[in-house]
């Protein structure tokens, strides 16, 4: 075997798919990596090194050299630690034959060493995890290292803050030793399709699979479609069909074949499909979006939250990952034929947002009146998430949400269709195909934050940023969640037209 150079985050990308491990090696400035995929890298970090203390005291042997780790000085370092017998030793460093890998928490325990690799997720039964595993654990054995364990370590969903972050409830730990045996007897199998593919200068000629969003998204999916026909059914719904042997096609495929395969869900479906690849206009069902808008009424709220997610909680009575709302913003008109007016509110930075949140909503929306939000679901749950915090502004609260209506109905039912919102009923997507030409409702021409995801992160890196900079995200901010709602006025504007005609 030739010598392979690869890290065990390599190793899961070749065990994803070998081109996406070739990409990375020939042509890493072409991934692409989304705010949301940054959001996660950051959290895994936050959450790896909160993990060195679960044990208790630690060494952790992570060394640099400029801007770039120093391995030689990190694998040496690990095995000065372990002749000392420390008990944990935090990016254990190891490396075989050019296979290279560092060990969350490497811990002395039963006579050997066992490895403890986190992730800031709340599962850990995840095959890629065990064969992440699975790899440090053949590096580790080939070094000559008596391995008695393996596990992973993850985020416990259930833990709750009390204001004080206790590790060992905070993060659970998962024995993954029959798992890791199964997937270990891949990676022999494995390193052979590196040296078979990694070094050659030819991309490989691998298609389109399950890979390409399993069990992550392929940060070269925009790379390895950019030769695909368009407008077509793959466009439609963003990822090639599957064929009966599990294979994708991302050309035109006959209607007929696709309702046998039962991945046409309906004959609305069909139709809309049939719209798009035909280039017509607008699918109306004037009498279903009709009676839709009977359920209307005025005083009219148009309402949109946007929320934050700390993967550690950081107020007490949260819990992981939990969706916190910060944000509002609110259009009304409170008669027919009314003006147009608007409310919002952004906490604090730094503050816990609920409490104060609560009291606006309270303050900005009245008991009994229609209040319609996008997507529903979203709002009502973080309504009935702050009613239980809050019992003395439940019965408010729980009012706003028995009367919300959700504008998402008439698209998703399939009464308003375009061709350009792509198979998609985001207000992302039905907004720009209702009103392309106007600047004013366009998200891209928004400063900085353009989607929730941007307006997610910016709201926890507000605590550390200067005045200047905080002022001009809060206004930012502001700007973004006021959009939603105003987006939200002219789809239901539009929705009134067509149902009048």
């Amino acid at each position: 075997m030739n010598t392979l150079y690869l890290s065990k985050s390599k190793y899961c990308a070749l065990w994803q798919c070998p081109k996406l491990a070739w990409l990375l090696k020939h042509k890493p400035e072409l991934k692409t990596l989304d705010e949301a995929t940054l959001a996660r890298m950051r959290t895994g970090s936050e959450v790896g090194d909160l993990a060195m203390g679960l044990f208790g005291d630690y060494v952790e042997v992570t060394a640099y050299d400029g801007e770039r780790l120093d391995l030689t000085k990190m694998i040496d370092a690990t095995k000065t630690e372990m002749e000392r017998g420390t008990p944990n030793i935090c990016e254990a460093s190891f490396s075989y034959n050019g296979l290279y890998c560092a060990v969350d928490i490497l811990k002395n325990e039963n006579g050997g060493w066992a490895i403890y690799e986190v992730k800031s997720s709340t599962h850990g039964e995840r095959e890629v995890y065990a064969a992440d595993v699975a790899y440090q654990k053949y590096v580790l054995e080939h070094c000559g290292v008596n391995v008695t364990g393996t596990y992973i370590v993850v985020i416990n969903n259930e833990y709750v803050f009390d204001g004080e972050l206790k590790l060992d409830e905070f993060f659970r730990i998962a024995d993954v030793s029959e798992t890791v045996a199964e997937k270990s007897r891949e990676v022999e199998e494995l390193l052979l399709i590196a040296e078979w593919y990694l070094d050659k200068p030819d991309e490989p000629p691998i298609d389109l699979s399950e890979a390409c969003h399993s069990p992550y998204d392929c940060p070269y999916w925009a790379y390895c479609t950019r030769d695909l026909p368009r407008p077509n059914v793959f466009d439609l719904y963003r990822m090639p069909f599957r064929t009966k042997l599990g294979h994708y096609y991302c050309g035109e495929i006959a209607f007929s074949d696709l309702w046998k395969s039962r991945t046409i869900r309906d004959l609305k479906q069909l139709r809309q499909i049939d719209c798009t690849l035909h280039g017509c206009g607008d699918v109306v069902d004037a009498e279903c979006i009709g009676e839709f808008m009977e359920k209307l009424s005025y005083p009219l709220y148009f309402l949109d939250f946007e929320t934050v997610q700390y993967a550690v909680p950081r107020y007490v009575g949260s819990k992981p990952f939990e969706q916190i709302p910060f944000q509002y913003s609110l259009h009304y008109i409170e008669r027919e034929g009314g003006e147009l007016n608007h409310r919002e509110f952004l906490a604090e930075a730094g503050e816990d947002p609920r409490r104060a949140i609560a009291e606006a909503l309270c303050r900005d929306i009245p008991k009994d009146v229609c209040v319609t939000a996008y997507n529903k679901s979203f709002e009502c749950g973080r309504l009935k998430y702050l009613a239980e915090l809050f019992p003395d502004l439940a019965e408010h609260l729980m009012n706003i949400r028995e009367n919300v209506v959700d504008l998402l109905v008439p698209f998703q039912s399939g009464w308003y269709y375009n061709p350009a919102m792509g198979g998609s009923f985001s207000i992302k997507s039905v907004l720009p195909a209702l009103f392309p030409d106007d600047p004013e409702l366009n998200y891209h021409n928004l400063e900085d934050i353009h989607n929730g995801s941007e307006a997610m992160n910016a709201f926890p890196a507000m605590e550390h940023m200067e005045p200047e900079e905080l002022e001009r995200t809060r206004k930012n901010l502001l700007k973004y969640c006021e959009l939603d709602t105003l987006a939200m006025v002219k789809i239901w504007e539009r929705l009134k037209e067509v149902s009048e005609e």
